[in-house]
Formats: C-alpha cells, sequence, structure tokens
C-alpha cells in the first residue's frame, strides 16, 4: 500500500511515513493491520489516460475477517498478496474463497521476492494448486525495494473491471465503516453503486429507517477532500452531523428520502462472536463512561458485541463477545488508550 500511494503520488515525499495506511499506535507498534482504510489514488497510465483507483487496505489477521468481508462488498478486484518465502497460507486460501464468494477478480501478487529464502517457482505452484488461480499471470514485486510496482499498477487499470452502476437510478451506497469525530459527528465511509449523493440533500439510513440532511461529501485521502458531489462508483466519506453512534449500522444502504431506492443492497452478514469475556469498571462511577466508550469503539469496530451484565462482587458491567483472542487484546488496548 505504501509504494502504490507513493508511485500515485496521493503523499508529499516529506510527510509519507512506513505503514502510512496504519493510523493506530498499536497497529504501528506490533506491524499488523486492524482497521481497513481507504485512499483514492490519481493513477497516469501508460495509455496517457488518468485512473481514479480507490485502494481499501484490509488486515490479514482472522480475527478481523469481519473488517474483509465489509472491505470486498464495495469492490470490483482484490490483490492478493503471496508471501514468497511463506508461500499460500490458511487465512490467504479463506480470503480468496470470500473474493469468488463476490464475484471479484482476482489479481494474485507474489511479494517480498528480494528475500534470501524466497522459492517463486514454488508459491507459483500453490497458487495454481491450492487456489485454482493461474499463476502465470502473477505479479512479482518486492515492496521493500520497489520493484514491480508499475506492473502492478498497470495491471490493477487492465486487469480489474471499472465499477458498474446506474447513474440515473435512485442513490444506494453501501456503508461499509463509520468512524466517531468528536467535531463532525459520525463520517460515514461509503461505496456509491447507483446514483450520487450530494451535499444538502437528505439521507435516509434503510436499515434504521433514519433521516439526516448531507453536510459534506468528499474522498478519502490522508485529509479529507470535499466535493459537491459522490457519483456511481466512487468510494468516499459522508458527514450527516449524526451525533448519536445508535443511529448507524455498518453495513447499511444509505439512500435519498425523496427519491428511495425499492431495496437495500444484499450480501450483509453479522459478525459471529467466538470468544466472551466481561469487562467492568474499576470504580463503579465509571460506568458510564464505559458505555460511552463502548459505543464508540462498536461503530468503528463491528464485530464487537456486548450486553449488560451484573455480578455480586463487581457490580454493573458488560460481557462483550469477540472474534479471537487477538481481537480480544486488542479493543481492550483501545478502551485504555483512546478512551482512558
Amino acid at each position: 500500500a505504501d509504494r502504490l500511494i507513493q508511485r500515485c503520488g496521493a503523499v508529499d515525499e516529506r510527510k509519507f511515513r512506513d505503514q502510512i495506511l496504519d493510523s493506530m499506535d498499536i497497529e504501528r507498534e506490533r506491524g499488523i493491520t486492524i482497521k481497513s482504510n481507504t485512499i483514492t489514488l490519481d493513477y497516469k497510465a501508460s495509455d496517457g489516460k488518468t485512473y481514479q483507483l480507490n485502494l481499501i487496505d484490509t488486515p490479514g489477521h482472522v480475527d478481523f475477517s469481519h473488517e474483509v468481508r465489509r472491505s470486498l462488498m464495495s469492490c470490483e478486484g482484490a490483490i492478493l498478496l503471496i508471501d514468497a518465502s511463506q508461500g499460500v497460507e490458511a487465512q490467504t486460501v479463506a480470503n480468496s474463497y470470500l473474493a469468488m464468494e463476490f464475484d471479484l477478480e482476482i489479481l494474485p501478487v507474489i511479494n517480498k521476492i528480494d528475500l534470501i529464502s524466497a522459492d517463486v517457482e514454488r508459491a507459483k505452484e500453490e497458487i495454481e494448486a491450492d487456489l485454482g488461480l493461474d499463476a502465470e499471470d502473477a505479479i512479482l514485486c518486492s515492496a521493500k525495494e520497489g520493484t514491480g510496482i508499475d506492473e502492478l499498477l498497470e495491471a490493477i487499470v487492465q486487469r480489474l473491471p471499472a465499477p458498474e452502476g446506474d447513474v440515473e437510478a435512485p442513490p444506494r451506497a453501501l456503508l461499509f465503516d463509520a468512524v466517531y469525530d468528536p467535531y463532525r459527528g459520525v463520517v460515514l465511509a461509503c461505496r456509491v453503486k447507483d446514483g450520487a449523493l450530494r451535499a444538502g440533500r437528505t439521507i435516509r439510513l434503510m436499515n434504521t429507517g433514519k433521516e439526516h440532511e448531507v453536510e459534506e461529501v468528499g474522498l478519502l485521502g490522508l485529509q479529507r477532500k470535499p466535493l459537491t458531489e459522490l457519483g456511481t462508483g466512487s468510494v468516499g466519506y459522508v458527514l450527516a452531523g449524526i451525533k448519536t453512534v445508535r443511529d448507524v449500522v455498518v453495513g447499511d444502504t444509505i439512500t435519498e428520502s425523496e427519491r428511495p431506492a425499492a431495496e437495500a443492497l444484499p450480501g450483509y452478514k453479522d459478525a459471529k462472536s467466538v470468544v466472551f469475556s466481561s469487562s467492568y469498571p474499576m470504580a463503579t462511577d465509571e460506568y458510564v463512561e464505559l458505555v460511552k466508550a463502548l459505543d464508540k469503539l462498536v461503530l468503528n469496530d463491528a464485530a464487537l458485541t456486548f450486553e449488560k451484565d451484573s455480578s455480586v462482587a463487581l457490580g454493573h458491567g458488560f460481557r462483550c463477545g469477540f472474534l479471537g483472542l487477538l481481537h480480544l487484546e486488542v479493543v481492550q488496548e483501545r478502551l485504555r488508550r483512546e478512551y482512558g
């Protein structure tokens, strides 16, 4: 992701840093991605045209597969990264099946070819045997040294299909992520499938039925770039002065109140928790703070579930559900760091 962003000139060299899309401290410390992150890039291809590419960088760890699922629903194609020294791993297989389920065009990329232990031929054999993809088309690259990045960008433009959608239809957009901004309220990240979303119009969230007036729409870069409208096929953000977190469900369909769409977009499933743990505040008067913190965290992490719980010894708290032990650790750490 870093190299694609650099090659497309989306960030000044001065402001650039490694793992640029991993915005949380905990991601940088552990060297993993926990939250999906989106950026819009302009790429000038060898045919002389400039293409707009929407990149969603998703986690690879099984505990965050819910993030991957939502991101895949917003895309036409996927770059499937295979480590040249480790080959195809279990999670690679799981994610490629998920991409096939959504009919995505898959572009296999063998990365880290600069390593001494890299075995490109074995990686190609595994791609054909385990994933059933044509390894002849696999692109060889080393993100560390920057080799193969141009070939990859050309392949994205030539082999991944452009978005389709009805420009004239009532607006329909998939809400695939949301974050809480203390100054602007809830920031919705969405992928417009049909029609367009414009500032000043009133939108309706089809699942909850709540209506809000749009204050601003735009593209997601490292900073938000406001536009007059988000057209068909674009990925961007919507600010609609939503103050309460309860009004938003990730996976919902956004439409316009005056011209609502007939049906919501299909394919969204709730995450199923597999690890449970109860959380209690150290002091009973911190209970309200814990409620607020969990509410805001659930908005940013749709796989986290919680319900009220109480015990004679510990007082009031919550029984929380997680997708795995790493997920539990990360949530605990985020509650501590981001919400004190």
